[in-house]
């Protein structure tokens, strides 16, 4: 199949996409125990089972070591960015599912199919629309992670090539049990438990400022050009990747939820403001419900990130810049 573009540029531009066409692949990747290092220099992310092999074994049965649950999702992601190294923004993912935990050693590789394409408003000179992408990221065992996404793209114009698909939004919440199928068949009981009541909302008093953007874009095969190129943006700041702040938010519900053993889906995640270099985040995590699952429970939270201070200018006004709602796997408090 020819490709949408040529790979060797930086596009491609909102009117080269179709309908139906699959994205050129970037380079898989086989896990190893310097990803969980790095990913956790980055993210402070203290999942038990990516951090000590011994507590993994037992609670898996499996000797080879887990990767920590966001490192498939960030792979995944950084894989489909051949699609948006034009991105101006990427504006939700939705219908996310772990269809199953990824162990060191495994290789993942990602195709991205563009399922809808709709014209944006030009902003001044700038013509741009909204790409609607459909993921699936496989080990050598079958497909790991499936989810959508949808990306602002920047327009060659002048005019508009007159797309108008109905792109859905982000998704509604999956009912649990929809999901329960996914939890691992795991000794959860090996795990802490914490007690903590649906509607029960917590802030992680460890606020965390966000640092190395570009090597966790780099790391993870991100090409989209604004999380590298500052002339590219539209305010001379380089622009963080949003799931650098998503993966932020997992480390802090890591340290408020120390028994968290899996993430199975995330019914949204939503970039509702942007965030850069320096800038001090704090997450304030609210389970909504939960259901009994294998040895444990799945539990549904939402999590909000909040700028406290920016990275040039100090201290300012809170402002929510993320909303993530996963659905997660924990011992029973």
């Amino acid at each position: 199949m020819k490709p949408m573009f040529d790979t060797s540029q930086l596009g491609p531009l909102y009117e080269d996409f179709s309908v139906g066409a699959t994205l050129p692949p970037l380079p898989s990747i086989t896990l190893t125990e310097a990803d969980n290092a790095i990913y956790r220099a980055i993210t402070g992310d203290q999942n038990l089972l990516a951090a000590d092999r011994s507590i993994a074994a037992a609670v898996t049965g499996n000797d080879a070591g887990v990767a920590n649950p966001g490192l498939a999702l960030q792979y995944s992601i950084g894989q489909t960015t051949m699609a948006t190294r034009q991105a101006i923004a990427n504006l939700y993912y939705r219908s996310v599912r772990v269809l199953r935990p990824v162990f060191i050693g495994q290789t993942l590789t990602t195709t991205t199919t563009v399922l809808g394409l709709k014209d944006s408003a030009p902003k001044g000179d700038q013509f741009r629309g909204k790409v609607w992408l459909g993921i699936t990221t496989s080990s050598e065992d079958g497909p790991v992670v499936e989810y959508e996404r949808c990306a602002l793209v920047r327009g060659r114009g002048p005019g508009q090539p007159g797309h108008a698909d109905d792109i859905p939004g982000p998704s509604d919440p999956t009912p649990l049990a929809d999901v329960a199928s996914l939890v691992p068949s795991w000794d959860l009981g090996r795990l802490p438990a914490t007690s903590w009541a649906d509607g029960e909302s917590k802030t992680d008093p460890l606020r965390d400022h966000v640092d190395l953007a570009a090597p966790l874009a780099r790391l993870t095969f991100n090409q989209a050009a604004v999380h590298r190129d500052i002339t590219l943006t539209a305010n001379g700041r380089r622009l963080v990747y949003g799931g650098h702040v998503q993966g932020l938010a997992q480390g802090s519900l890591t340290r408020m939820l120390p028994g968290l053993a899996h993430v199975v889906a995330w019914d949204g995640c939503d970039h509702i403001g942007p965030a850069f270099e320096g800038d001090l985040v704090e997450f304030t995590h609210t389970p909504v419900e939960r259901v009994d699952a294998g040895s444990g429970q799945l539990i549904r939270f939402e999590v909000i990130g909040t700028k406290v201070a920016d990275g040039d200018s100090g201290p300012c006004d809170p402002v929510d810049i993320l909303r993530w709602t996963p659905v997660v796997v924990a011992p029973i408090g």
